[in-house]
């Protein structure tokens, strides 16, 4: 008989687990919570679903062992994500290295994983909350070894199952159905786990400035420091909010900020909104400007180069002052190329589009499955890795899914002797 492999979530990992299980040979269920597969999948990327990237290294990712990381990404590569998608009949697009559906459609990223997942007559039950994940011993006649096995439940049922995968993925994302359910069950097994954490989010800041900038997007550099050191760095637009800031910059610098608030470290960020020009340079265009516009004030001296709420902003830090005294475009310019917020807190889990934190990798294999529990594997999301915005996470989705789900659809067949049956 087949092994029986049970995973549960229906995401990204969770769907590329089941189906590369079955495609080896096991029956597989897919139990998920929510009312519909996939809910994740349709918001990421803003709907367009960035599959992979073409730039890819375990350096780009955080968190975990990167040998094992390494080891997992290099058995399903990113060319071997766009072989699978394009021989299910997704046809993709490479913007500047990050991969998207042609369509830029992230339904039909899922219609085609379902599709797939039926082809190879994968069971996919909605609506099913588990309760618990406990091993057990099966035993067989006295001619067979033992061989262990599982019990999942949930609230008005119980299966059982060879091997289970765990692709709960985390609480981050307003879709309904996003939860810790993976920290509860490592704590009910005996699992060690790093708390999950917002990553990806939006910061909230303490001065009192949004009422003057939100709404601005700005081309800027974001410079994050915990315990006055400066952690990490990123560039692009930022979108100045009602409460702090936001946009791929912010999103890229997050997780440590997040990190750094746990751990109850002072957190700023320094926010360059020049970044193409040195502040010599930015100084002396502003003299340029004042000479070419006698009278003028500081304010009026920066029209051109910022947005008008951003000039507002230093209008208030100089008092209107005029664009004749030196000093103090000597000080606009480095305000403008440094300008300090404190960082208080994350837009919260419900904003992140993903968590840091999750399952250590020291619990696991390089085929994913869990030292301590044999059958037992862990995938995506809920494994202590994670990567920036441009196709990371789905990448780690995609290549923890498809080693745990070739495990997982082997192992059985592959351990037994003589005699012996799943």
């Amino acid at each position: 008989m087949p092994a029986k492999v049970i995973v549960i979530g229906a995401g990204a990992s969770g769907l590329m687990a089941a189906i590369t299980a079955a495609e080896h040979g096991a029956s597989v269920t897919v139990l998920e919570q929510n009312d519909r597969p996939g809910r994740k999948i349709l918001a990421t990327g803003n709907g367009k679903c960035n599959l992979t990237n073409m730039d890819m290294s375990p350096d780009h990712y955080h968190g975990g062992d990167f040998a094992l990381m390494g080891k997992i990404l290099s058995r399903f590569s990113n060319e071997d994500t766009l072989h699978f998608f394009h021989h299910i009949g997704l046809r993709t697009l490479d913007r500047n290295g990050w991969i998207y559906p042609y369509t830029e459609q992230s339904s039909q990223v899922l219609r085609l994983l379902l599709m797939e997942a039926q082809k190879r007559n994968v069971r996919i039950k909605c609506n099913e909350k588990i309760v618990r994940v406990q091993p057990y011993q099966q035993d067989h006649n006295p001619d067979q070894v033992h061989k262990s096995g599982f019990h999942v439940y949930t609230a008005s049922w119980t299966y059982t199952a060879d091997s289970v995968i765990i692709a709960t993925g985390s609480p981050a994302s307003s879709v309904h159905g996003s939860s810790d359910s993976a920290m509860c069950f490592a704590r009910d097994l005996h699992i060690q786990t790093v708390p999950f954490l917002p990553s990806l989010v939006p910061l909230k800041i303490r001065e009192n400035l949004t009422n003057l900038w939100a709404g601005t997007r700005v081309h800027a550099t974001v410079q994050l420091f915990v315990d006055k050191v400066l952690i990490a760095s990123d560039t692009g637009e930022v979108q100045l909010t009602d409460f702090g800031v936001s946009g791929i910059p912010v999103f890229q610098i997050s997780r440590f900020a997040a990190k750094g608030i746990s751990d109850k470290k002072p957190v700023c960020a320094l926010l360059d909104f020049m970044p193409d020009m040195d502040e010599a340079s930015l100084y002396q265009d502003l003299l340029n400007r004042a000479a070419a516009r006698p009278g003028a004030s500081v304010s009026d001296l920066l029209i051109g180069l910022l947005p008008d709420k951003l000039i507002s902003v230093f209008a208030e830090k100089t008092s209107s002052g005029k664009g004749n005294d030196a000093q103090l475009l000597r000080k606009t310019a480095a305000k403008i190329k440094a300008f300090s917020v404190t960082v208080t807190g994350t837009a919260g889990l419900r904003h992140a589009q993903i968590c840091s934190g999750g399952i250590l990798t020291e619990e696991l294999t390089e085929d994913m499955e869990c030292r301590k529990i044999p059958g037992l594997y862990v995938t995506g999301e809920a494994v202590n890795i994670d990567g920036p915005c441009g196709g990371y996470n789905l990448q780690w989705a995609w290549a923890s899914g498809y080693v745990a789900g070739l495990h997982a659809g082997d192992s059985c067949m592959s351990g037994l002797h003589a005699g012996d049956s799943c």
